[in-house]
């Protein structure tokens, strides 16, 4: 069975994807918290809601990462960035779910995961997935004749924006258009800011309440228009998507593969 750890091991995520990984016959081999939280030293499973599992949450990053076979981290980048260091070190799988990543920070994980197979997603979840798939058979059809908006809503608590799911699907139909995402994203219009370009792609952020996520991609014509949307109910179908992504990555070569290699979509 796969030995996983779990960064963030106290957090609703990290709780979930105990859960997750007990319930596809894994192994949780560590849990792991930032120094002095109240939790360290409790028993992981029962923070979790999932029963005595043997494995006390810890702070001791090092001793976590020795005794697993693949970390699962959804924290923030620059966490992200010292966990792939230490797994490289101790050769090591990750899956890493965190957003929020800048091209230099993506770059430098690249670099990172020449040591070990490591997969980096901006989200987990299988139908996202499928979504990035549509998007780019649906941009390549429709190509210039249809203005792209994307509309993006999650909880209040959120830190980054827009999301690194939005972000990707800007990224998914501006590759399959031959346009250069970072040039034509427009993430803000406001007063007189002129006519709507024909390249630019739009990017609307909504915060608010407990929303755990929705997605909508536009592509508008002249008479109709096509709606490309996924809701999340729950934060089961990230951390379900990473146990997966975590069995699928160990023993392969290494390398940053993101979730369109696990799920066999490219």
């Amino acid at each position: 069975m796969v030995k996983i750890a779990v960064c963030g091991a106290a957090g609703r995520m990290g709780q979930r994807i105990i859960v997750a990984a007990k319930e596809a016959g894994c192994t949780v081999s560590g849990a792991l918290e930032r120094p002095g939280h109240e939790l360290v030293g409790q028993d992981a499973g029962l923070i979790a809601g999932c029963g005595v599992l043997g494995v006390n949450i810890s702070d001791d990053l090092n001793a976590v990462v020795a005794g697993c076979d693949v970390l699962i981290d959804f924290t923030t980048p620059k966490v992200s960035l010292k966990n792939l260091e230490v797994c490289a070190l101790k050769k090591k799988s990750i899956v890493i779910g965190s957003t929020g990543f800048t091209p230099e920070e993506r770059a430098l994980a690249a670099e990172l995961a020449k040591e070990i197979p490591a997969v980096l997603a901006p989200n987990m979840s299988v139908g996202v997935n499928v979504c990035f798939k549509i998007l780019k058979d649906v941009a390549k059809t429709l190509g210039d004749d249809f203005d792209v908006e994307i509309v993006e809503l999650h909880h209040n608590k959120k830190k980054d924006a827009p999301s690194g799911t939005a972000v990707r699907m800007g990224e998914v139909v501006a590759e399959a258009l031959g346009r250069d995402y970072n040039q034509v994203a427009n993430y803000h219009r406001e007063g007189i800011c002129g006519e709507r370009t024909k390249e630019e792609i739009g990017m609307q952020t909504v915060r608010g309440g407990d929303i755990v996520g929705e997605h909508t991609v536009y592509f508008i014509g002249m008479g109709e228009r096509i709606e490309i949307s996924h809701r999340a109910m729950t934060r089961d179908m990230f951390s379900r998507g990473s146990v997966r992504a975590a069995q699928w990555v160990v023993g392969k070569a290494p390398g940053l593969y993101d979730m369109q290699d696990v799920l066999g979509l490219k």
